[in-house]
C-alpha cells in the first residue's frame, strides 16, 4: 500500500516478489534549491528501484550492498549527458529492503525507512544517522550528505550502498515482518500514538490502508512547527 502526500506525486516506490521486498523513499527537494538534475526525486526512485527490483528477481545470490550499488551507479548512467551528478543537492533516496534465503531473512536500511519485526520481542532496524546530525541548518545537511560522520543516502554515489546497515534474522521464530517509509512510520516516530509491537497488530489485523488512514488522521489534527504536515505513506507486511 503507498499513498502519495495530498495533492502532490508520489516519491516512494515499492515493489515486492517472492520473497523480497523493495522500499524507497525519494527526499523531497526544498523551494528554489538547484539540483543541478532535470529529474525530481519520484523519477530517480522509480529508477533506483526498479534496477534493485530486478536483481531482487534475478540474482539472488548477490549481497544485498552490491544490488543497490549497481542500482545506483546504471541510474546514474541514465542521466549523466543531462545532469550535473557532482551536485550535492541532486535528487536522493531511503532504501529498504527484505529478502528471503532458506533460512535467514535479510535486511537492508540505508537512511530512514525503517524495518520492523515481529520474532516473540519486537526487533527495529532503522538507520538513525541523519537524527544525530549536530545541526540542521541547510547548509549543515547539504555538508553531511554522503559524507563521513554524516548520513548516507542512495542518489549519485555507488559506493553509499556499502555505508547501509544491513543483517539477517533467522526464519524460525519470526512472525511477522513491515518495511515502512518514514511517512508511514509517523504513528510511532512523530505523533506516539502508537508503539512498533501496536504498528504491526494494526497492520495485521486491519491493514496498510488503515495504518494509512490513521495517520492521515494524526496529521490533519497536528501542530505543524517545522517539517512536513504530510508525506507519502507506504507500508508493506510480510507473514511468516
Amino acid at each position: 500500500m503507498s499513498e502519495a502526500t495530498p495533492g502532490r506525486p508520489n516519491e516512494d516506490f515499492v515493489a515486492a516478489g517472492p520473497g523480497w521486498v523493495v522500499l524507497l523513499d525519494g527526499a523531497t527537494a526544498p523551494p528554489g534549491v538547484d539540483s543541478g538534475c532535470r529529474h525530481d526525486p519520484a523519477w530517480l526512485v522509480r529508477r533506483i528501484g526498479g534496477q534493485i527490483a530486478a536483481r531482487m528477481a534475478l540474482e539472488d545470490g548477490k549481497p544485498l550492498p552490491d544490488l543497490v550499488a549497481e542500482a545506483i551507479k546504471v541510474t546514474g548512467e541514465a542521466h549523466t549527458a543531462t545532469c550535473d551528478l557532482g551536485n550535492p543537492d541532486s535528487p536522493s533516496s531511503t532504501v529498504s529492503l527484505l529478502r528471503r534465503r532458506e533460512d535467514v531473512v535479510e535486511w537492508f536500511v540505508l537512511a530512514d525507512s525503517p524495518i520492523v519485526m515481529d520474532v516473540g520481542e519486537v526487533l527495529v532496524f532503522r538507520d538513525d544517522r541523519v537524527d544525530r546530525l549536530p545541526s540542521y541548518t541547510f547548509e549543515a545537511v547539504r555538508r553531511s550528505r554522503n559524507s563521513p560522520g554524516g548520513f548516507w543516502v542512495a542518489g549519485t554515489r555507488p559506493e553509499a550502498a556499502y555505508e547501509g546497515l544491513t543483517g539477517e534474522v533467522p526464519v524460525r521464530g519470526l512472525r511477522r515482518a513491515a518495511v515502512l517509509s518514514d511517512g508511514a512510520s509517523r504513528l510511532v516516530e512523530r505523533f506516539g500514538r502508537l508503539d512498533w509491537d501496536g504498528l504491526l497488530r494494526l497492520l495485521d489485523r486491519e491493514g496498510p490502508r488503515e495504518l494509512v488512514r490513521r495517520t492521515r488522521d494524526a496529521e490533519a489534527s497536528a501542530a505543524v512547527a517545522g517539517g512536513k504536515r504530510y508525506d507519502d505513506a507506504t507500508a508493506v507486511l510480510v507473514r511468516f
